[in-house]
Order: structure tokens, then sequence, then C-alpha cells
């Protein structure tokens, strides 16, 4: 599996090391940059690469960085066929998680339900909320989780990737 990779100034030691992590776990990943540290870099430099390398087929998947992770989640919704997720940490909801009434199975049940429901192909992670060690099991969790292929997010997947 290829996993684009990209950050900004706020996630470049952690993306440094979840490359290596990822790497010994087998993936191949192409680092979209920043090459080296610079405070004052500019974010969607290297997010709008990362993400187009997903949405043209280049990557499978995913997995940028940055202080909030918000600011290049939405860089990188931004790109048609993108549906890029954000992660701050692990997190329990208050109630159901589904139409169905469903209960959360762990704290990591967002990460899940981000490919389930929405087939995310890319994730955003807040790296200044979340360690190092955070960041591996999110990113194991988020990969090892597929699409369900329901019907209604289907339809919905649709819709986002059309415009319509």
């Amino acid at each position: 599996m290829r996993i684009a990779l990209s950050t900004d100034h706020a996630g470049f030691e952690q993306l440094k090391s979840l490359q290596e992590f990822l790497t010994a776990k087998g993936y191949e990943c192409v680092n979209y940059g920043p090459k080296e540290f610079d405070a004052d870099d500019d974010y969607p430099d290297f997010i709008f690469p990362a993400a187009k390398a997903v949405a043209t087929g280049e990557c499978e998947f995913g997995i940028i960085m940055g202080g909030s992770g918000q600011g290049e989640a939405i860089a990188a919704n931004r790109v048609k066929g993108i549906r890029c997720m954000t992660y701050y940490g692990a997190v329990l909801p208050v109630g159901a998680i589904d139409a169905g009434g469903g209960e959360a199975s762990d704290e990591y049940e967002i990460l899940r339900l981000s490919k389930q429901h929405n087939n995310a192909n890319m994730i955003s992670i807040g790296a200044r909320f979340v360690s190092q060690e955070e960041i591996e099991k999110a990113v194991e969790v988020w990969l090892d989780e597929t699409f369900s292929g329901v019907e209604r997010h289907a339809r919905r997947i649709k819709k986002l990737d059309t415009g319509q």
C-alpha cells in the first residue's frame, strides 16, 4: 500500500517518526514535505500535492499533520475526490453512534466510522494534541478499517465526490 505523507512545521518531527513506523510495517510512503523545518512554511504547498496524489490514485491513502490539523484538512478537502477527516485523539461518543443505535466499541470508533461511513481516504492529525504513540495507534486503526459499502453511505459519498 502506498501512502502520501505531508505536514506543516508543527508536525514535522512527528511525521518523520510516523514514516519510519509505517515503513517498518511494510507500507510504501511518499513524503510530500516539507523536507526541512521552517516555522514560516505554508501548509497548502505540501498538502495539495499529497491530496492530489491520493485523488489521482498515485497513493491509496494520505496522512497529513498540522498543529491543529484543521487547515490541512480544509486544504486536502479542496481537492476533488478527497474525503479527509481530522483527528485530535481518542474519544467516546455521548450516545448511539449510528442510525441502528450501535454503541462505540472503544475510543477509536471515530476513526473506524470515518472509513466505514465516509470512506475517508485521508486523515489529518492535530500534532499538538496527540503523542507519537497515539498517532501510531490511530493510524493503525484507521488503515486497518474498510468502507462498509452500505448503499446509503455509498450514495452520500457519490454526492460528495460529484458535487451533486
